[in-house]
C-alpha cells in the first residue's frame, strides 16, 4: 500500500475523535447508516471544514462498516 499512496496521495487531512463520532451520529440521523470510525473518516473530514471541494469538483466518499461494534446511536 505505500508505494501506491506515496506516488498518488497529494494531501492528508487530519480530523478529530470528536468529528468522526459526530459523522457517524449524521449518517445515522439522516440515513440509518452504520459506520465504523475509520469509515466515516472522510465525511468528517467535509464536514469540519477540513477539505473544502473546489467549485467544479466533484466529491466522493466511501463508508464502510464491516468494523463496527454495537453502538448507541439515539
Amino acid at each position: 500500500m505505500f508505494p501506491i499512496a506515496q506516488a498518488h496521495v497529494h494531501d492528508v487531512v487530519l480530523v478529530s475523535d470528536a468529528a468522526i463520532r459526530s459523522a457517524q451520529d449524521a449518517l445515522w440521523a439522516s440515513m440509518r447508516i452504520v459506520a465504523e470510525p475509520g469509515g466515516a473518516a472522510s465525511l468528517a473530514a467535509l464536514l469540519e471544514g477540513g477539505y473544502a471541494p473546489g467549485r467544479d469538483e466533484r466529491v466522493g466518499i466511501l463508508i464502510s462498516g464491516g468494523n463496527t461494534s454495537a453502538v448507541n446511536f439515539g
